[in-house]
């Protein structure tokens, strides 16, 4: 396992409350009152490394913190004979499982903030910007994956489709080029 040094990553702050540019002082001011903060968990080990920052932020504003995992809807299992193996409820129990579990070893990371563990299923995007409507979030904190501005600019990830249709604050988690 390789250590990242904290040069090998930086955070952005997305505020879509106006169409003027917050200052830097503004932003951390939305950052430290946020109360309630989502945090959208995938499965790569990168989307972790939004939890110490979300800890930092929530220890500091008390906020309570939900942790969100989204797989996209299951299909049956079927076996190379096609015999059903497992129906999509079936699949969806086991991935809901599965996403507690892994969510589960997160929550250790804030210990003594208070959080929930969700887990939904369908399109990413949309069941984020679900969940932080549900939840009433003040902030969504996610990572966005390693990609190139030419791939970044033709086709927005799902950090970057969130960030811009949400209607509260977005801390985006990039890794840089120093981290490739």
């Amino acid at each position: 396992m390789r250590r990242r040094s904290a040069r090998s990553s930086r955070c952005a702050l997305v505020n879509r409350s106006g169409p003027e540019s917050a200052s830097p002082s503004q932003e951390w001011r939305t950052l430290a009152m946020a109360k309630r903060i989502l945090a959208p968990i995938d499965s790569r080990a990168h989307s972790e490394t939004i939890v110490p920052i979300v800890a930092a932020l929530a220890c500091g504003a008390g906020s309570t913190v939900r942790l969100l995992r989204v797989f996209p809807v299951p299909d049956r299992v079927v076996d190379t004979n096609g015999r059903t193996v497992a129906y999509s409820d079936q699949e969806m129990a086991r991935l809901t499982s599965k996403g507690l579990d892994d969510l589960r070893r997160i929550e250790v990371q804030l210990e003594g903030i208070p959080v929930e563990s969700v887990v939904r299923f369908g399109e990413a995007t949309e069941e984020i910007l679900l969940e932080a409507e549900a939840f009433d979030a003040d902030l969504i904190a996610l990572t966005a994956s390693r990609r190139g501005r030419l791939r970044r600019a033709l086709v927005a990830g799902v950090a970057e489709r969130v960030a811009g249709k949400a209607p509260v604050p977005t801390l985006l988690l990039r890794e840089s080029a120093a981290g490739r």
